[in-house]
C-alpha cells in the first residue's frame, strides 16, 4: 500500500475505473492513479437553523455556527445552560464512535439530573435589594437568560431564581447597586480576603 500526501483536482470515470488527478504536495509532481475506489471526506457545515435555535436556547456558537461546550475538558458535554447538553455532529464534525461517546456522555448527565428525588439548585443566584430598586430596567434587559422581570405591583426588578444561571451581568447592569449576587457579596469577599491575608 502507498500513502501520498497530495491535493485532488479531479475526479471522474473513465473505463470502469475511478481516475484521480492530483499533485504530490511532498515532491510536487503530478498524479494520476486509477483507482478501484475512492472515498471523499467532504466538508461539514451546520444547519442553516442552528445559530436561532442557539439564541433561543440560550447556547453559544462558535464562528462556523456549530455550539460550544461549557469546558472542552472538564464539561465536554454540557453548555453554559443548566440542562441543555451536546451530543454529535451539533458540536462540530464527528465520526461515529466519537458521536456515541458522546451521547452516551449526555445520556449519563440526563440520568444524573433524574436520579435525585429533588431538584437542586446552585446558591449563587442573583437578588434584589428592594430599597435600591428604581425598576429602571436595565438588569432586565442585561439578561441573557429571560431570569429578570419588573414587578407589575411592587414596582421592583425580580428575579426567577430557576432561570438564574448566576452570570452576574444584572449586577453589572445595575445604575444603583440593587442587583447582588446571592454569597457572593463585595462584603463577603472582602471578608474572605482579610481571612487569607
Amino acid at each position: 500500500m502507498l500513502y501520498l500526501r497530495g491535493k485532488v483536482s479531479k475526479v471522474f470515470a473513465e473505463e470502469g475505473k475511478v481516475m484521480v488527478w492530483g499533485v504530490d504536495t511532498l515532491s510536487e509532481q503530478a498524479i494520476e492513479i486509477a483507482a478501484d475506489l475512492v472515498v471523499l471526506a467532504t466538508p461539514m457545515s451546520p444547519s442553516q437553523g442552528s445559530v436561532n435555535l442557539g439564541q433561543r436556547l440560550r447556547i453559544s456558537t462558535d464562528e462556523h455556527g456549530f455550539y460550544n461546550e461549557a469546558h472542552i475538558k472538564l464539561r465536554p458535554v454540557e453548555t453554559l445552560t443548566a440542562g441543555i447538553f451536546l451530543a454529535g455532529a451539533g458540536q462540530g464534525p464527528k465520526d461515529i464512535p466519537e458521536t456515541v461517546a458522546q451521547a452516551s456522555g449526555a445520556a449519563a448527565k440526563v440520568l444524573q439530573l433524574f436520579s435525585n428525588e429533588e431538584m437542586t439548585q446552585s446558591p449563587l443566584v442573583a437578588t434584589v435589594v428592594p430599597e435600591l430598586c428604581a425598576a429602571c430596567g436595565a438588569c432586565v434587559e442585561s439578561c441573557p437568560y429571560d431570569a429578570r422581570q419588573i414587578h407589575p405591583v411592587l414596582n421592583i426588578a425580580t428575579v426567577n431564581a430557576s432561570l438564574c444561571q448566576s452570570c452576574g451581568a444584572c449586577v453589572v447592569a445595575c445604575p444603583n447597586k440593587a442587583c447582588q449576587v446571592h454569597n457572593w457579596r463585595p462584603e463577603q469577599i472582602l471578608a474572605m480576603l482579610d481571612e487569607v491575608l
